[in-house]
């Protein structure tokens, strides 16, 4: 396996972005359970290994079920999320969060 770039050192603006919004959601009124299903979603949107193995650690350790977690890159094709989670795990929402900060990371652009 390919070393992946160090991003702090490579994009520091980009993770200074990624820190502001994962406070945001910190302080927000969204439930910590969602949040992990949305970055999780968001991770799987942008091929991050790394990061699709921690959130799906953290979704675990918060109660989460392997199998919604298994179902989370079919969900629209599942009965296991509500309307709720349905609208999160959207992609056009759950990419919203990480989508400019990843392409920026790993383009390099």
């Amino acid at each position: 396996m390919q070393t992946r770039l160090d991003f702090y050192k490579a994009k520091p603006a980009a993770i200074k972005t990624l820190v502001t919004v994962e406070e945001y959601i910190g302080k927000s009124s969204l439930e910590k359970s969602l949040a992990e299903l949305v970055r999780l979603r968001a991770s799987q949107i942008n091929g991050c290994a790394f990061c699709v193995d921690a959130h799906t650690t953290d979704a675990r350790k918060g109660g989460e079920t392997d199998r919604r977690l298994a179902a989370v890159v079919v969900w629209r094709e599942t009965p296991f999320f509500t309307d709720r989670e349905r609208a999160a795990l959207d992609k056009r929402l759950a990419s919203f969060e990480y989508r400019l900060t990843a392409y920026s990371i790993f383009s390099g652009a």
